[in-house]
């Protein structure tokens, strides 16, 4: 279990982050965070839509290409919330819609990594389904090489309570962006919405940390609660 506050604090760039997991008391919780370097990625805000989340920009003039900074990271369909890094949220929405069992893995089967050359972004992707069986699923798309080749991998979870996994885009800031290696890091969720959204903004770099959403959701109930940051918006 790595200590989450210095985990944050030890990479000035993580790009962008999922955290997924089970509070103490037995909420599921997900988190999704944004980061960035340029004026276009740091144009941003998040944007509560019902229990969706979009990502719109704050000064819309300012957009130089919204192809991969506007896009929906959080989606949920009955009792299945998927969290996305990217416009896969609508691809792996759409194998659900479809009655498919294994719609995570196969709509990810059709994506692949970001077409940023030469950063070549890993995609991230989380599904939960928020039942008391409370289970979840964590996948990155990397490139192999120079953007020739994607190799996938799925990290499925029986859930414990207190403990989550975290997956972001890079392992550090760089030129080109170092893409995240390894399984999801195991962190601790705290019980409070208030206390676990303050934990990740505070311990995000300043200068890059753009916008953050966290939600908890009662597995008996399935109501939910939402908690958003912007940086852009005081």
């Amino acid at each position: 279990m790595n200590d989450f506050k210095n985990y944050l604090q030890s990479n000035t760039y993580h790009g962008r982050g999922i955290i997924v997991g089970l509070t103490p008391s037995g909420k599921a919780a997900v988190a999704y965070f944004i980061m960035g370097r340029s004026l276009n990625s740091r144009n941003r805000v998040f944007e509560k839509e019902g229990e969706n989340v979009t990502i719109y920009p704050f000064d819309a003039s300012k957009v130089s290409d919204p192809s991969l900074i506007i896009y929906s990271p959080v989606k949920r369909i009955n009792n299945t919330v998927v969290v996305t890094n990217g416009d896969q949220t609508d691809t792996i929405c759409e194998f659900l819609g479809s009655g498919d069992k294994n719609a995570f893995t196969n709509a990810l089967n059709t994506r692949c990594f970001e077409p940023d050359s030469p950063n070549f972004t890993p995609r991230i992707s989380a599904i939960l389904d928020i039942n008391e069986n409370f289970r979840y699923s964590v996948s990155i798309l990397k490139s192999e090489g120079q953007g020739e080749k994607c190799s996938r991998f799925c990290f499925d979870y029986e859930a414990v309570n207190g403990t989550g996994h975290f997956i972001h885009t890079y392992m550090s800031d760089g030129n080109p962006l170092p893409s995240f290696a390894g399984e999801p890091v195991s962190v601790n969720i705290d019980d409070d919405i208030d206390t676990f959204t303050s934990l990740i903004w505070e311990n995000l770099n300043n200068d890059n940390k753009i916008s953050l959403v966290v939600k908890f959701f009662d597995l008996a109930n399935k109501t939910s609660q939402t908690k958003i940051i912007n940086k852009n918006i005081k």
